[in-house]
Protein backbone atom coordinates (compact mmCIF):
# COMPACT_ATOMS: atom_id res chain seq x y z
CA UNK A 1 0.00 0.00 0.00
CA UNK A 2 1.71 3.29 -1.18
CA UNK A 3 1.77 6.18 1.32
CA UNK A 4 -0.87 8.36 0.05
CA UNK A 5 -3.66 5.00 -0.22
CA UNK A 6 -2.76 4.54 3.55
CA UNK A 7 -3.05 7.84 4.62
CA UNK A 8 -6.13 8.21 2.80
CA UNK A 9 -8.18 4.59 4.57
CA UNK A 10 -6.94 6.16 7.63
CA UNK A 11 -8.84 9.50 7.16
CA UNK A 12 -11.54 7.16 6.56
CA UNK A 13 -11.66 5.24 9.00
CA UNK A 14 -11.08 8.56 11.12
CA UNK A 15 -14.28 9.88 9.65
CA UNK A 16 -15.86 6.68 10.04
CA UNK A 17 -15.40 7.00 13.76
CA UNK A 18 -16.47 10.52 13.71
CA UNK A 19 -20.06 9.80 12.17
CA UNK A 20 -20.36 6.58 14.47
CA UNK A 21 -19.93 8.67 17.40
CA UNK A 22 -22.15 11.78 16.64
CA UNK A 23 -24.55 8.58 16.08
CA UNK A 24 -24.46 7.43 19.67
CA UNK A 25 -24.18 10.30 20.62
CA UNK A 26 -27.66 11.55 19.34
CA UNK A 27 -28.99 8.06 20.09
CA UNK A 28 -28.44 8.68 23.44
CA UNK A 29 -30.15 12.49 23.04
CA UNK A 30 -32.95 10.87 21.54
CA UNK A 31 -33.89 8.33 24.69
CA UNK A 32 -33.67 11.54 27.02
CA UNK A 33 -37.22 11.55 26.64
CA UNK A 34 -39.10 10.99 29.58
CA UNK A 35 -42.28 9.58 30.32
CA UNK A 36 -45.24 11.66 31.80
CA UNK A 37 -48.11 10.70 34.55
CA UNK A 38 -50.51 9.78 31.53
CA UNK A 39 -47.53 7.31 30.27
CA UNK A 40 -47.95 5.69 33.82
CA UNK A 41 -51.98 5.98 33.93
CA UNK A 42 -51.61 3.99 30.60
CA UNK A 43 -49.75 1.37 31.26
CA UNK A 44 -52.11 0.97 34.55
CA UNK A 45 -55.17 0.99 32.44
CA UNK A 46 -53.70 -1.99 30.70
CA UNK A 47 -53.68 -4.18 34.12
CA UNK A 48 -56.77 -4.49 33.32
CA UNK A 49 -59.61 -4.38 36.09
CA UNK A 50 -60.94 -0.62 37.22
CA UNK A 51 -58.03 1.26 39.29
CA UNK A 52 -58.94 2.14 42.48
CA UNK A 53 -56.69 5.11 43.48
CA UNK A 54 -55.28 6.46 46.77
CA UNK A 55 -55.94 2.95 48.35
CA UNK A 56 -55.12 2.15 51.53
CA UNK A 57 -54.08 -1.46 51.44
CA UNK A 58 -51.10 0.00 49.63
CA UNK A 59 -48.05 1.30 51.57
CA UNK A 60 -45.10 2.52 50.12
CA UNK A 61 -41.96 3.46 51.94
CA UNK A 62 -39.38 5.63 49.80
CA UNK A 63 -37.53 8.47 50.84
CA UNK A 64 -38.92 11.70 50.73
CA UNK A 65 -35.25 12.92 49.56
CA UNK A 66 -33.29 11.00 47.58
CA UNK A 67 -30.03 12.59 47.34
CA UNK A 68 -28.60 10.02 45.14
CA UNK A 69 -31.20 9.15 42.25
CA UNK A 70 -29.27 6.22 40.99
CA UNK A 71 -30.23 4.10 43.92
CA UNK A 72 -33.49 5.28 45.46
CA UNK A 73 -35.06 2.24 47.83
CA UNK A 74 -38.22 1.08 47.71
CA UNK A 75 -40.28 -1.27 49.44
CA UNK A 76 -44.11 -2.20 48.97
CA UNK A 77 -46.43 -3.80 50.96
CA UNK A 78 -50.04 -4.65 50.22
CA UNK A 79 -52.70 -5.23 52.86
CA UNK A 80 -54.10 -8.86 52.45
CA UNK A 81 -54.55 -12.13 53.74
CA UNK A 82 -52.68 -13.68 51.22
CA UNK A 83 -54.90 -17.18 50.94
CA UNK A 84 -56.02 -18.58 48.11
CA UNK A 85 -59.37 -17.41 47.23
CA UNK A 86 -58.22 -13.59 48.32
CA UNK A 87 -54.15 -12.47 47.43
CA UNK A 88 -51.76 -10.01 45.61
CA UNK A 89 -51.28 -11.28 42.10
CA UNK A 90 -49.10 -8.76 40.66
CA UNK A 91 -46.89 -5.83 42.06
CA UNK A 92 -45.76 -3.32 39.70
CA UNK A 93 -43.82 -0.07 39.84
CA UNK A 94 -44.14 3.05 37.67
CA UNK A 95 -42.12 6.26 37.60
CA UNK A 96 -44.00 8.90 36.43
CA UNK A 97 -40.65 10.60 34.94
CA UNK A 98 -38.36 8.12 33.64
CA UNK A 99 -37.56 7.76 30.24
CA UNK A 100 -39.87 4.36 30.42
CA UNK A 101 -42.32 4.54 33.20
CA UNK A 102 -42.32 0.99 33.93
CA UNK A 103 -39.75 0.14 36.49
CA UNK A 104 -40.41 -3.65 37.69
CA UNK A 105 -43.09 -6.36 38.40
CA UNK A 106 -43.37 -8.72 40.80
CA UNK A 107 -45.71 -11.90 41.11
CA UNK A 108 -46.74 -13.45 43.54
CA UNK A 109 -48.68 -16.55 44.75
CA UNK A 110 -50.52 -17.29 48.10
CA UNK A 111 -47.64 -19.27 49.21
CA UNK A 112 -46.08 -16.41 49.27
CA UNK A 113 -47.14 -15.48 52.49
CA UNK A 114 -46.96 -11.95 52.59
CA UNK A 115 -47.68 -9.16 49.83
CA UNK A 116 -44.27 -7.42 50.48
CA UNK A 117 -41.46 -6.20 48.51
CA UNK A 118 -38.61 -4.21 47.66
CA UNK A 119 -35.94 -3.07 45.26
CA UNK A 120 -33.68 -0.16 44.04
CA UNK A 121 -34.33 1.76 41.29
CA UNK A 122 -33.07 5.12 39.15
CA UNK A 123 -34.81 8.20 39.68
CA UNK A 124 -33.70 10.71 36.95
CA UNK A 125 -35.51 13.79 38.76
CA UNK A 126 -38.39 14.62 41.49
CA UNK A 127 -41.75 12.29 40.38
CA UNK A 128 -44.16 10.16 41.46
CA UNK A 129 -43.52 6.93 41.92
CA UNK A 130 -46.95 4.96 41.21
CA UNK A 131 -47.29 1.24 42.54
CA UNK A 132 -50.50 -1.16 41.50
CA UNK A 133 -51.54 -4.07 43.31
CA UNK A 134 -53.61 -6.41 40.99
CA UNK A 135 -55.87 -8.64 43.19
CA UNK A 136 -56.92 -12.42 42.23
CA UNK A 137 -60.17 -10.99 42.50
CA UNK A 138 -58.69 -8.84 39.43
CA UNK A 139 -59.18 -5.69 41.18
CA UNK A 140 -56.32 -3.30 40.70
CA UNK A 141 -55.06 -1.17 43.52
CA UNK A 142 -53.11 2.25 43.01
CA UNK A 143 -51.28 4.54 44.83
CA UNK A 144 -48.33 7.41 44.42
CA UNK A 145 -45.92 8.69 46.55
CA UNK A 146 -43.39 11.49 45.72
CA UNK A 147 -39.72 11.60 45.50
CA UNK A 148 -37.46 15.18 45.57
CA UNK A 149 -34.49 13.97 43.68
CA UNK A 150 -31.65 16.34 44.23
CA UNK A 151 -28.56 15.94 42.32
CA UNK A 152 -25.19 15.52 44.63
CA UNK A 153 -27.53 16.69 47.80
CA UNK A 154 -28.20 20.36 46.52
CA UNK A 155 -31.57 20.24 45.43
CA UNK A 156 -33.52 19.31 41.81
Amino acid sequence: MSKSTHQMVQMDRRQALKVAGAGVLAMGFATAAHATPEDAAMAISKLGGSAKADSAKITIDLPEIAENGATVPVNVTVDSPMTAADHVKHIHVFAEGNPSPEVISFNLTPSTGKADVGTRMRLGKTQNVVVAAVMSDGSVHVNKKEVKVTIGGCGG
